[in-house]
């Protein structure tokens, strides 16, 4: 089995786990934002560490961090915090596993932003899968807050549609972006490259939300460090998975990843139904099905 199928099927189960754990902390009283923040606070120091070791033992070349890679890497940082926030925020709204299928949208999306940025084409089988892509996100896109579901396209516009809708499109440009950064350091060793890339991300990442709560929300700060124990289960599965999805887009395409990464959606189901007790709907059941479907396609055809 080759390389980057292993580690995106190793990085779609820490990822469910972080999710699991990120929904509990905001159970716990975090905001979203917070949530969101104490993945990469008590992350970064853990990676900043390893890759430092990693640098004194075996002594690799150390590869120029170009205008070029700092574009993709801030580009794909950013997403990345946005899509974060926004699927942290759908938890409330969705249960955990059709959270996790609004979120999968990144697949569709990430074929127009590799495109856009990195010059990949769409064929036209693609294009109807992402079609299909469409229709199942229409299945699932309805309210969750108890009101009358909305028909036809209008679906999209519930506010559980449209954060999940926004997540995909972020973490489309994470995908994009971090695959953009780990090929600008050249062509070193995959796990090291992938590593720097991470670790220089996860630095900014963190910096950028802290000054964000400096500004805005000060109490929150306090409140991510008094939560340190569930923080730090966070911090290790974020720096797991985030280390399988690096070493990942750095041998394949984004597309190809996350189309693999929908191996996800099985994980989220388990662990909704084990976790916190949650059940599918006939009619979500149906949705999933269909975005699967699409997803397969998706590969098959590119």
């Amino acid at each position: 089995m080759e390389t980057w199928i292993l580690a995106t099927l190793a990085a779609a189960l820490f990822q469910t786990v972080r999710f699991a754990l990120q929904k509990r902390l905001k159970q716990a009283g975090l905001s979203t934002t917070g949530a969101t923040w104490a993945r990469f606070l008590w992350s970064a120091p853990m990676l900043a560490v390893a890759v430092l070791a990693w640098v004194f033992v075996f002594q690799p070349t150390v590869p120029p961090l170009t205008p070029r890679f700092w574009a993709f890497a801030l580009a794909g940082g950013i997403g990345q915090i946005l899509a974060t926030i926004c699927v942290v925020a759908l938890f409330s709204r969705r249960n955990f596993a059709v959270g996790i299928t609004f979120k999968k949208s990144e697949v569709l999306q990430t074929v127009l932003v590799g495109w856009l940025l990195l010059g990949e084409a769409i064929s036209p089988a693609g294009f109807g899968a992402l079609l299909l892509g469409l229709f199942a996100l229409l299945v699932l896109a309805s309210p969750g807050d108890g009101s009358a579901p909305a028909r036809g396209v209008a679906r999209l516009w519930s506010p559980s549609a449209g954060l999940g809708l926004t997540s995909g499109a972020f973490f489309a440009l994470a995908g994009v972006g971090y695959r953009g950064a780990t090929l600008a350091l050249g062509d070193g060793p995959v796990a090291f490259r992938a590593a720097l890339a991470l670790a220089f991300v996860t630095a900014s990442q963190t910096v950028l939300m802290l000054l964000w709560f400096l500004w805005r929300d000060r109490a929150q700060i306090r409140q991510v460090i008094a939560a340190w124990r569930p923080g730090l289960a966070v911090g290790v599965t974020s720096l797991a998975g985030s280390l399988c999805w690096f070493i990942a887009f750095a041998l394949q395409n984004a597309a190809y990843v996350y189309a693999l990464g929908q191996v996800e959606l099985l994980f989220s189901i388990a662990g909704g139904a084990l976790f916190f007790g949650e059940r599918l709907s006939r009619r979500e059941w149906i949705g999933i099905g269909l975005l699967m479907a699409s997803l397969v396609v998706l590969v098959l055809v590119t």
